[in-house]
């Protein structure tokens, strides 16, 4: 295949159009429903239309009509073109995807076969790139690939077997009207057999080598995405350069606004070999998230079995409408009243019951120690790590997920397995027990109600994407955030949803609700306030960086840390700042209010203490290593746990 001129590819444009303008013309009436409006798009095998449904006289219901001319007079070739459009149709009414658009309606009509598909307002990705003059910043190219990531993992996951999409390019990418990313054109996707091998089919440049050898696998629509990537990152169309030459064209040299973690990550989706490449479209969303919370250390997050390297802890500084304080606090103004060490990391909060504090770390281990001396009681061993999910004790059980995909129902007093239940993802969100069921989300999608004693399944609720947001549950509602960006409210007796509200990136964060308003922050830099009974945005809050600090409520005032850095307070009414407090690193941990001072834990090393009014610094400990945990406050004591391995009992 040669290499494509710039006057090659408008005069391949310009065919299409007018092509476009020899198919349907405004006012044509398809199966005498679907009335045409006008045209949207022409590709080398079909054309779009808009179209207005008729079955709804009395409102405007718009939707996408594409259209395929079968021009061949062989009838086994025409057989051959129908059932492949048949294929797209039935394979687009199968998934279930916010980024994927519906399909609604197939029929064939002479020599022109139809597919109805939802109208999706917005450009794509090769319109986006015309209109732009700079180049694509990171953390906005962060947020479509992640999104992307998502659609595609959804694609792959498939059962029985995968779906390969196999044209991964910005024009067939969309960009909504709500700026969420959207899938489109499966006119050459195909399910994936192992060994299965055909003719050469895709967008050269963007297509990987496999792909020139006619085999299509998952690993190949990586490739497309990261080559994607670089294209809008360097504005250098792929199709006009040799193929698999993106090493030859470093992203940092043409956009010095990529960091060297961001073009690593971009390079080995651009691997040759599709071995070196990530392991699947979950595997480099997971990367991607790392860079976006912790830029700092994302490599080595990436990588866990690389160290976290060691950070200080320079003096925080307020915001208070007040100059600062000039003088600098002294490293640790605290001293714990035990420390325990584990064999590795604590992300995780600690719960505290009777006499015991349970914590997970990244050791696969959930540890139980005695509250009053740290000393061990007892460790369980699960498969994987249990370090993203905070236990939750009830009665005589404890409650955690793990990575290994199944949530534990362990006895307290002895630490051994009761039962535990399997999901077809990891769990990283949080168990909440209430009316005897114990609720949580898996990265599989789904969103679970188990009975607490057998760990027999109640329901289960499809959230569309990851959901490692921990949930909020009332008498009656349950409240979560999924890694697609949604927030959902579902019934408690039933998994079915009374609404969802959209945020612009991942709801890791988790949500609290006061005064039936729900507060949750969002990876696109947002703090959301919104009704509890119909999920309409009261107020919105921005920071400057992503957010995955869950907020906490107290006396009128909302807190909430950000990844650039600050602690938030905001009124809990109108969303207006009253102060904040700034660290020298990022804020994933989540606050704590206790007898009018707020607790949390920085990626500089330390746990601050800060009075609530006005946000001075009563306090801060050194642990010399990112806090990543959330504390819990017990009696007048704060544990929480350090990536340096251990967890530690301070005076509050």
């Amino acid at each position: 295949m040669g290499r494509l001129t710039t006057r090659q590819l408008a005069s391949k444009r310009g065919r299409q159009k007018k092509a476009q303008r020899s198919g349907l013309q405004p006012g044509d009436m398809l199966q005498e429903r679907y009335r045409i409006v006008g045209p949207l798009g022409a590709g080398g095998f079909s054309s779009v239309y808009q179209a207005r449904d008729m079955r709804f006289p009395n409102v405007t219901k718009l939707c996408a009509v594409k259209e395929m001319v079968i021009s061949t007079p062989d009838p086994q070739m025409r057989a051959l073109t129908i059932k492949s459009f048949e294929r797209e149709a039935s394979m687009l009414a199968m998934l279930d995807h916010p980024a994927i658009p519906d399909v609604s309606d197939y029929f064939t009509e002479g020599d022109r076969s139809y597919l109805i598909i939802e109208l999706i307002r917005g450009k794509d990705l090769d319109e986006w790139l015309e209109e732009q003059t700079d180049h694509l910043d990171q953390e906005t190219a962060i947020s479509w690939a992640m999104q992307l990531c998502d659609a595609l993992y959804h694609l792959h996951s498939q059962k029985p077997q995968p779906i390969v999409f196999r044209d991964v390019k910005p024009s067939n990418i969309m960009l909504d009207h709500r700026e969420r990313i959207r899938l489109i054109d499966f006119g050459i996707a195909k399910v994936f057999e192992m060994g299965d091998k055909g003719t050469m089919i895709g967008t050269e440049g963007y297509s990987p080598p496999e792909q020139y050898r006619g085999q299509a696998e998952p690993a190949g629509d990586i490739y497309a995405l990261g080559a994607t990537l670089h294209h809008l990152l360097t504005r250098q169309d792929p199709r006009l350069e040799p193929p698999f030459t993106f090493a030859e064209r470093p992203i940092s040299k043409v956009n010095p606004g990529v960091t060297p973690a961001f073009e690593a990550i971009i390079n080995r989706c651009l691997a040759y070999d599709p071995k070196e490449r990530f392991a699947d479209a979950k595997a480099l969303k997971d990367a991607l998230e790392v860079l976006a919370v912790r830029p700092a250390t994302a490599v080595f997050d990436s990588n866990p079995n690389l160290p976290i390297p060691q950070t200080g802890s320079p003096a925080a500084v307020t915001q208070t409408g007040t100059p600062a304080a000039t003088t600098t606090p002294a490293v640790s103004q605290v001293q714990p009243i035990w420390q325990f060490k584990c064999e590795d990391e604590i992300r995780g909060k600690a719960a505290v019951a009777g006499n015991m504090v349970l914590v997970g770390a990244y050791d696969n281990n959930l540890y139980a120690l005695n509250n009053e001396n740290g000393e061990f009681i007892w460790k369980f061993p699960a498969s994987d790590s249990v370090g993203g999910s905070t236990p939750f004790i009830y009665e005589d059980n404890v409650f955690i997920g793990s990575a290994d995909k199944h949530l534990y129902c362990i006895q307290r007093r002895t630490g051994r397995q009761n039962w535990r239940y399997a999901t077809n993802g990891s769990v990283y969100a949080s168990p909440v027990v209430r009316y005897d069921h114990v609720f949580f989300g898996s990265d599989d999608g789904h969103f679970y109600a188990l009975e607490v004693h057998q760990g027999r399944p109640k329901w289960k609720a499809n959230a569309y994407a990851s959901v490692r947001s921990t949930a909020f549950v009332d008498e009656e509602r349950i409240f979560f955030g999924t890694e697609g960006g949604y927030i959902f409210c579902v019934e408690i007796a039933s998994g079915k949803t009374k609404w969802q509200a959209q945020a612009k990136r991942n709801v890791t964060s988790s949500p609290t609700v006061a005064d039936e308003i729900v507060f949750v922050g969002s990876m696109d830099g947002t703090v959301y306030a919104l009704d509890a009974n119909t999920g309409w945005i009261i107020w919105r809050f921005r920071s400057r960086r992503p957010i995955i600090s869950s907020p906490a409520v107290h006396d009128d005032s909302v807190y909430i840390g950000s990844s650039d850095g600050s602690l938030y307070t905001l009124d809990m009414d109108t969303g207006r700042q009253k102060w904040t407090f700034e660290i020298e690193g990022q804020i994933a941990s989540s606050p704590v209010v206790w007898n009018d001072a707020v607790y949390f834990g920085g990626t500089d090393g330390c746990v601050y203490c800060l009075n609530t009014k006005r946000g001075d610094m009563n306090w801060k400990f050194d642990t010399g290593a990112p806090v990543i945990s959330s504390p819990t406050i017990a009696d007048g004591v704060v544990y929480i746990g350090s990536t340096n391995h251990y967890i530690y009992a301070l005076p509050a």
